[in-house]
């Protein structure tokens, strides 16, 4: 028996079940529905008047904000009633629930559930190991080790010294009375001289001896507060650990036959094995669980981002995104198990009619003009690509044939080669970077200045592949040159010279609030989707690596 459904929105007026669309849409890579951008639209105009609580999205660049993604699913009630259910991902205005939005799949702020105890269990041994960690006893113990070991040093140190004049001194004794003692006063006196060098160093060992064994008495009492802390750490992680596993099992997701998989079974298949943090808590699972448990049958949905963007990632007010992979990808594949879902449009070549134009062809290489939406080299799931098509065009070349990639999305001036030492000559330029590349791109917004260069260091989203995000901690350097070169409206068009060739680096270079905060005109990854990436390697200039002429070739296009 299907519970009531308190969080469906009907629309008004009502819409005809002829206007659903016959599949929900794959949530991964897709453009919204009328019908999910029309609950969109609504539920955006909620959050933009409602007064039953208060967040600070960050509307207009309020310094420490940060928006939120929200979603939406349009549905069907057992009544025939269409309408749509909202949700937000994790918490908002510090709480699980808000008028209007699906509640989450397991919620841990529930006051008498098993986390809050958990909670208290590790504050308990935060509480301790804060103590420990600054109580007067430890810091008197870590500095009486750290003075003791000074004067160790210090005086170690000048007894070697005095060691080393005592030994100056025989020598000059020994060397004075050489010529004046008779021999066998000089044998005396070379006896004597021994017996003081033996006593020098055995008073230095047993200095070091007496202080060695000082220093391990300060240690071991050091180790007995530092051993404490060891421990109280390492039962916070082994009590942690147990309460996050604990809490994961909790996150139980139906898929559209009432089957039911918890965190830690569903991402066990995943190369990461266990779930990261924060698994279930976005808004697709949200919206999915609470249309199951309550009757409701899913017809298209799609997220949004509402607010500042964060730092490191790219997101812009209002732009639709799909759902993320590192998290969402293994729970939706169980989730979506029994309906009826688009095929993963990233399956299907969309390189398909679509021919490559040579610009420019000799014994040793070759200079292609790539369409938009071809592959450079084969992917995961299609292998119709550049490098496919010169190796059937030129069976017998050698050598890996591609020398640099364009992004599939992206058009313009890619090369091969047809052997080995030429594929390795010119490897060599772009590993000095000698090879010079000028990319054009239409911009959607306008540019502040006229030219400048971007430096910011790039790397992969862990949680969200392929997308790239901005890292000063972990990031590669990226560096772009750029120039404007036009305007037209709220639209910019730019001439781009990559100094590095980070994945991504133009796009997430364009669309950052730190670099030109104007994603490319059809990104769908940075920016909002179209017909095409508005992007294209329109110059490219190097040495040719067998007349070792320079040479430059230039494709212009028409956005």
């Amino acid at each position: 028996m299907t519970e009531a459904a308190p969080q469906f929105i009907p629309f008004q007026p009502p819409v005809p079940l002829a206007e659903l669309p016959p599949r929900l849409n794959y949530p991964f890579h897709s453009a919204p529905h009328p019908l999910a951008l029309r609950a969109a639209a609504e539920l955006q105009q909620r959050l933009s008047t409602q007064t039953d609580w208060s967040y600070d999205f960050g509307q207009p660049g309020a310094i420490g904000a940060q928006g939120k993604m929200f979603g939406v699913l349009v549905v069907v009630n057992p009544a025939g009633e269409v309408g749509y259910l909202a949700a937000f991902s994790g918490k908002l205005a510090d709480s699980n629930h808000l008028p209007g939005f699906v509640p989450p799949v397991y919620d841990v702020l529930q006051e008498d559930g098993f986390y809050k105890a958990g909670e208290q269990e590790v504050n308990a041994l935060n509480a301790r190991l804060e103590a420990l960690e600054n109580s007067p006893e430890l810091a008197a113990a870590r500095q009486a080790l750290l003075d003791a070991e000074d004067q160790a040093a210090t005086e170690i140190a000048a007894e070697k010294a005095a060691l080393k004049s005592a030994k100056r001194q025989r020598a000059v004794r020994r060397d004075a009375q050489r010529d004046l003692l008779p021999p066998t006063d000089f044998q005396q006196l070379e006896a004597a001289l021994a017996r003081e060098s033996v006593g020098q160093h055995f008073a230095l060992k047993d200095l070091v001896r007496a202080w060695e064994q000082r220093l391990a008495t300060l240690r071991a009492t050091l180790q007995t507060y530092t051993g404490q802390v060891a421990d109280l750490r390492e039962q916070r992680k082994v009590l942690s650990h147990a309460l996050q596993h604990r809490i994961f099992e909790q996150y139980r997701f139906l898929d559209a036959e009432g089957r039911e998989r918890d965190l830690p079974d569903i991402f066990r298949e995943t190369i990461f094995q266990t779930p990261p943090a924060g698994a279930g808590e976005c808004a697709a699972p949200k919206l999915l669980q609470y249309a199951y448990r309550h009757g409701l049958r899913p017809v298209t949905m799609a997220e949004f981002w509402w607010g500042q963007s964060p730092a490191s990632e790219i997101r812009k007010h209002g732009n639709f995104y799909p759902a993320c992979r590192g998290k969402c990808e293994p729970i939706l594949g169980h989730m979506l198990q029994g309906l009826s879902v688009e095929p993963n449009p990233l399956l299907q070549n969309p390189a398909v009619g679509k021919s490559l134009t040579v610009v420019y062809e000799d014994d040793d290489l070759l200079l292609v003009n790539k369409p938009h939406e071809m592959l450079s080299v084969p992917g995961k799931n299609i292998e119709d690509s550049v490098w496919l098509r010169a190796k059937k065009r030129y069976p017998s070349a050698t050598g890996p044939l591609i020398v640099h990639r364009l992004d599939m999305s992206t058009s313009g001036l890619l090369l091969l080669t047809k052997n080995k030492e030429t594929h390795k000559l010119l490897q060599h330029q772009f590993f000095k970077r000698s090879v010079q590349k000028r990319y054009i791109a239409l911009l959607e917004g306008v540019v502040d200045g006229e030219e400048g260069t971007i430096d910011l260091p790039l790397r992969g989203d862990l949680e969200d592949r392929p997308r790239q995000i901005v890292c000063t901690t972990h990031g590669k350097t990226a560096r772009t040159h750029w120039k404007v070169i036009g305007r037209e409206g709220k639209r910019t068009l730019v001439h781009l010279w990559p100094v590095t060739g980070r994945t991504h680096q133009l796009r997430v270079h364009a669309a950052h609030p730190g670099g030109l905060n104007a994603p490319i005109v059809g990104d769908d990854l940075y920016g909002v989707a179209a017909s095409r990436l508005c992007l294209h390697a329109e110059w490219i200039a190097f040495t040719h690596p067998t007349t070792r002429q320079a040479v430059a070739f230039e494709v212009p296009v028409i956005f």
